[in-house]
């Protein structure tokens, strides 16, 4: 038997994001979208793997979810770019194409310039002869998950090397 969320107590409330993958996977299902259904199967399927990871079961809030969301993104680009590698394009265009289905649940990735305007203020929030670690944890403060990590090293790196 199904509850829903207005009668659940505040324990049992399921994350508004795990419930919107669940009902866009159930939509995509009824729409016979073998490629959205999939991603978003295999998404869910991660975030209860991390729900049950550990000592106790739990349930992960919006900003774990995320974080779940943006690893299996992650893993799904390195994917295509071995894939490519190998010669298999199908298969990378397949992971591209999962991809985009993931990143409809993620914050919106920051541009360049601004990720460079974001990384120019935590320098000057660090101070001169800052070190890499100080900058990069004022910059992954500011950033909020809205870079990759990689992007945001690479540009602190320049900026200090400037």
């Amino acid at each position: 038997m199904a509850m829903s969320a207005t009668s659940a107590t505040p324990s049992e409330a399921q994350s508004t994001l795990k419930t919107r993958l669940e009902t866009d996977r159930t939509a995509a299902m009824k729409a016979r979208d073998e490629l959205a259904s999939a991603t978003l199967r295999m998404a869910l399927a991660a975030i209860r793997t991390e729900e049950v990871a550990g000592k106790a079961a739990r349930t992960l809030n919006d900003d774990e979810i995320l974080q779940v969301l943006a690893r299996e993104l992650k893993k799904r680009k390195e994917a295509a770019e071995m894939f490519a590698k190998g010669g298999r394009d199908e298969l990378a265009e397949r992971e591209l194409a999962e991809a985009e289905v993931l990143e409809r649940y993620l914050p919106k990735q920051l541009s360049d310039v601004e990720l460079t305007e974001l990384v120019a203020q935590a320098v000057s929030e660090a101070g001169p002869g800052a070190k890499m670690g100080a900058v990069m944890k004022a910059s992954h403060a500011k950033v909020a998950r809205r870079a990759d990590g990689a992007r945001v090293a690479a540009e602190v790196r320049r900026q200090l090397e400037a």
